[in-house]
């Protein structure tokens, strides 16, 4: 059985490829790939894989694209933070979908579907599921924003939620959440990623190093050419200021 992982989070990545080595070792994980031009790539280049874990929200768009651009035979077990509204959309247009974090027994549960679809196929295929129509049905619904982080520990991972989180602050190339209990997480997305993927009525992109919470706003002081200075709880460690270009927008944001 050739095994195809597309992911663009090391630590899903990482775990997906354990866990199935872990649950079936004698499945071949032909390759990983954390974006949709690697994917494309790797799809047009190699034998197809009979199974495929597919991320919906990769580094460069939507995983929906790579079905625009090459022929996927193999068949989908989709990876996603989207929210309950999204699921019955999955259960229809796929085999089955792993919301992160992935637990190892739903995990395990959606290889055994897999297997119970196909025990008789000795290469199974894609069986007439529509991937371009589910993208069209997510994209014509409500938005849905990331509800959780999965942050490193020293012996594993551990699952934050958003609602939690006061702000993230990358520095020196490490994103870290701060939530309110002033609990620092390091966690391994781009402030541009989780920007397109948290809720813009809770979010605010300050500036180049901070995506701030509304409920961690406690002041905002007038400063020098139109800047502004925010000041939070808890207390951030160094002052936080959003540029006079993105002034309106903050309070607009804050009006809302």
């Amino acid at each position: 059985m050739r095994i195809l992982i597309v992911e663009d989070e090391f630590p899903t990545r990482r775990l997906l490829r354990d866990n199935v080595k872990k649950l079936r070792p004698d499945w071949e994980i032909i390759g990983e790939t954390d974006s949709v031009e690697a994917t494309v790539e790797f799809l047009q280049s190699s034998p197809q894989p009979d199974l495929i874990f597919m991320d919906i929200q990769l580094s460069d768009g939507s995983s929906f694209e790579i079905f625009e651009k090459t022929e996927v035979s193999g068949m989908i077990i989709f990876t996603t933070a989207y929210d309950e509204y999204a699921i019955q959309a999955f259960k229809v247009n796929s085999i089955d979908y792993l919301l992160k974090p992935i637990n190892q027994q739903k995990l395990t549960e959606a290889i055994k579907k897999y297997e119970r679809l196909f025990q008789d196929k000795e290469s199974p295929s894609n069986i007439g599921f529509d991937y371009l129509s589910l993208s069209k049905l997510l994209d014509s619904r409500t938005s849905t924003y990331r509800s959780r982080l999965l942050t490193n520990l020293a012996d594993g991972f551990q699952k934050v939620d958003t609602e939690k989180v006061a702000w993230l602050i990358s520095a020196n190339k490490i994103t870290t959440a701060v939530t309110f209990d002033n609990h620092h997480h390091i966690v391994d997305y781009t402030l541009d990623k989780l920007e397109k993927e948290l809720d813009p009525v809770i979010f605010f992109r300050a500036n180049r190093q901070y995506i701030l919470n509304i409920d961690a706003i406690h002041k905002v002081e007038n400063w020098f050419n139109g800047k502004l200075i925010v000041k939070t709880r808890p207390d951030a460690q160094e002052r936080i200021v959003v540029s006079r270009e993105r002034a309106r927008s903050f309070k607009e944001w804050i009006n809302q």
